[in-house]
């Protein structure tokens, strides 16, 4: 359970690891944290498994709080946001590109990375990557998860964002989008598919959206020429 400045804000269900990380990247990615310099303090308490945090009034948006929009993942997962509200913002540029077999290879890497996986067959993945190869691997129960973890991690080392690629081993729905767009980064490469709603909105952003990356092919869905 997260508590933000002394108000319960919502429980999730996730892998008992990194939780600082999920934190992070779960208040980021929901819009509700502006900066990671605008955390006081945040105390993870395991023996009742709460985080309390304390945020900076002017960092936290309140007003999120109210506007929860629940996800398609089987564990019932929450947003502050609607994924539709980002297209407000500018649309990702062309600066990046990366050669398809270089992504085909990543993504080779990426599906035996994880050990957990390998045993129990019942987790999810999540990465940052470069063109160079995998930065930062997180596994988790939830898909979500994972790419808070991810994007936790970078956050508090200070990553550079606009020419990264995010990895998923789920399906690429509207909400995990969302979190590729409030990051700013240019593409998202997944294992599974994406739902229509999902490249609809990497469409209209100019967003790299590529799915079923596995056996040396791929779908490229949006902005395919940052894919050469």
């Amino acid at each position: 359970t997260i508590t933000v400045n002394s108000r319960e804000l919502a429980t999730l269900l996730a892998s008992p690891d990194h939780i600082k990380n999920l934190v992070t990247g779960f208040l980021y990615t929901a819009g509700l944290l502006q900066e990671i310099s605008s955390f006081k303090s945040i105390i993870i308490d395991r023996d009742r498994w709460n985080v309390i945090t304390e945020i900076d009034d002017y960092a936290f948006n309140q007003e999120l709080v109210f506007k929860r929009v629940y996800t398609s993942g089987c564990g019932k997962g929450v947003i502050f946001h609607n994924p539709i509200d980002l297209l407000h913002r500018t649309k990702m540029d062309n600066m990046f590109s990366m050669e398809s077999l270089a992504l085909s290879e990543l993504m080779k890497k990426f599906q035996t990375w994880s050990r957990e996986h390998s045993v129990t067959r019942g987790v999810h993945s999540g990465a940052l990557a470069s063109c160079d190869g995998i930065l930062i691997f997180r596994d988790d129960i939830g898909r979500h998860n994972a790419l808070d973890k991810v994007i936790g991690e970078a956050l508090s080392t200070g990553t550079d964002f606009t020419d990264k690629i995010l990895l998923t081993s789920g399906r690429i729905s509207s909400e995990i989008l969302s979190k590729v767009l409030r990051c700013r980064m240019p593409v998202i490469a997944a294992i599974g598919s994406p739902t229509n709603q999902a490249v609809k909105l990497a469409r209209d952003a100019n967003l790299t959206l590529v799915g079923n990356v596995r056996g040396g092919r791929m779908n490229i869905y949006s902005s395919e020429e940052r894919i050469c």
